[in-house]
């Protein structure tokens, strides 16, 4: 190594802080490694659910472009990694969430009916609130403001929601005259490859294998080739797609006004934040207590934190994708050693790397990625252990938060019941001082939301 490089070596390492926390490239780069293998599904999965990919007899123009998509998740997830890495120096990396991607794609556009271009302003208004919030401080007291038990069923309804979607893609769950719902004709030759990726997902995860959802996919979609499920590609390493069709459709709205003069769009934005309120702040602090870095129970660098995640959600609508958040399959990267934003820089290189290699990513049926929707949402739901069901004043909100969100396929009504019975039931049980204001203005809002659009 030259002198040089020495230098820069030794820069980075002080940047980075690596003999603080006792690490070293080596880690960093397995730890950074770890983490893209671990959501390399959103690669996946993102374009698929952002494109409405499997849903029959779409209007023109109400599904976005597919290999757009791909793309624009790629540079939102290199960026927001590469963001987190620099600015806050965390081992988090950020993609496009899942949840809000689900959100996005059923509830506003397929649901509200709202097209895809102004819901891609909402990220956009969402992104610049978060950052005006993560400035001024204020982003961390309306997260405060929110009762962590609603934090919890927010995380878990929405892991039911993607479960569910999941099973319906599998085609394990169908349409039902009869009770609305039923069980799907297992011996169908997709559904038979979609049980046999969640077998082998389920085998991956539970043997502890990194990357396991990444690897069952890439199985499963082999398999299907050798069964003629899933087509063959013709090349591996191919021109990146044309991320023209959805770069910069976030601006589109501002021609006509009027598609965002509407309380629908208002709860849209609302949303965006709330998810990604829950989502940012459990995963940061999660990450950070597994990597060791929360002293004296408060996170180091959060407001920098946040305002990477931030940047990374302006950034990622811009280029054409839903919100992008945290990962917490950044726990996977922390569990191989990383502990700084280098490993971050390094899932983010990768990121950038796996644009060349888009046309492998066509063998990637609903089929396919239907096992990694179910076991994420399974990952999701981890959080019911933490609400005090004995308290029924939060078991009610809580429940109906959670089981709103699939039997009504809207992320935005659970919410919106959930911050509804909260001020009523803690006010009925003589517990009206501990809600916050913060709460009683949801309420109100939710209240317009249902007399309005409901």
């Amino acid at each position: 190594m030259t002198g040089d490089k020495k230098r820069r070596s030794k820069h980075v390492k002080k940047y980075f802080q690596f003999d603080e926390l006792n690490t070293n490239y080596r880690r960093e780069i397995i730890g950074g490694l770890t983490t893209f293998l671990s959501m390399a599904y959103i690669l996946v999965v993102n374009p698929l659910t952002l494109s409405l990919d499997g849903v029959e007899g779409l209007p023109e123009g109400l599904a976005m472009d597919k290999d757009a998509v791909f793309v624009a998740t790629a540079l939102a997830a290199a960026v927001g990694s590469l963001f987190m890495g620099l600015i806050a120096k965390y081992p988090v990396a950020l993609a496009p969430g899942m949840g809000l991607n689900a959100f996005f794609a059923f509830s506003v556009v397929l649901g509200m009916g709202i097209p895809w271009q102004t819901a891609l302003t909402g990220v956009l208004f969402s992104g610049l609130i978060f950052i005006v919030l993560s400035l001024t401080g204020l982003r961390e007291t309306v997260i405060n403001a929110i009762p962590s038990e609603l934090k919890y069923a927010v995380g878990a309804g929405i892991g039911l929601f993607i479960t569910f979607i999941g099973l319906i893609n599998a085609g394990i769950i169908v349409n039902n005259d009869a009770t609305l719902v039923g069980l799907g004709d297992l011996s169908q030759p997709n559904t038979l490859l979609a049980i046999f990726g969640l077998v082998l997902t389920v085998i991956f995860m539970v043997r502890g294998i990194k990357g396991g959802i990444f690897y069952a996919m890439l199985v499963t979609a082999i398999v299907g080739m050798i069964f003629k499920l899933v087509n063959v590609p013709d090349k591996i390493v191919g021109a990146i797609p044309d991320v023209s069709p959805t770069f910069g459709a976030a601006f589109e709205a501002f021609s006509d006004p009027g598609h965002m003069m509407t309380v629908q769009f208002l709860v849209v934005v609302l949303t965006f934040l709330f998810v990604d309120f829950f989502d940012t702040a459990g995963t940061l602090m999660g990450v950070a207590n597994q990597a060791g870095l929360v002293k004296d129970n408060k996170l180091p660098r959060a407001g920098k934190a946040l305002l990477a995640d931030s940047l990374a959600t302006v950034t990622g609508a811009i280029f054409g994708t839903s919100t992008t958040t945290s990962y917490v399959e950044s726990t996977a990267g922390v569990a191989a050693g990383a502990r700084t934003g280098f490993a971050s820089v390094v899932t983010g290189v990768l990121f950038l790397l796996a644009l060349v290699f888009f046309p492998v990513l066509d063998v990637i049926t609903p089929a396919v990625t239907a096992p990694a929707l179910i076991i994420v949402g399974a990952l999701m739901v981890s959080s019911l252990g933490r609400i005090p069901w004995e308290r029924f004043e939060i078991a009610v909100p809580a429940f109906l938060t959670i089981i709103t969100m699939p039997l009504s396929y809207s992320i935005a009504t659970g919410i919106a019941i959930g911050f509804i019975f909260y001020p009523i039931t803690m006010t009925l049980t003589g517990k009206v001082r501990q809600i916050h204001p913060i709460m009683w203005g949801l309420f109100i809002i939710f209240i317009l939301y249902f007399i309005f659009i409901a």
